[in-house]
């Protein structure tokens, strides 16, 4: 069964500030979280609950709650900045 993909209002104001380039490489990325919300190069975030994903220099930061099948985007920046 599919997943249920939200997204934060914070983590679309990040996404709306990315170049189009960017945004069409991170909303691929955020659409494959439907069918696998753990899909490979997944990193379990240490300090937080969560999981992020690598898209170029920008980093998805998410939650994935099994029981409601969703997936929570809650932050997207690039790397110099998303763990601050």
């Amino acid at each position: 069964m599919a997943y249920r993909v939200l997204v934060k209002p914070s983590a679309q104001k990040d996404l709306d500030a990315l170049p189009e380039t960017e945004v069409i490489k991170i909303i691929s990325k955020i659409s494959n979280l439907e069918n696998e919300p753990r899909p490979v190069g997944v990193q379990k975030l240490h300090d937080q609950d969560g999981y992020r994903i690598r898209s170029g220099n920008y980093r998805i930061l998410f939650e994935v709650n099994d029981p409601s099948k969703t997936v929570l985007i809650y932050r997207i920046k690039h790397r110099k900045e998303v763990y601050r």
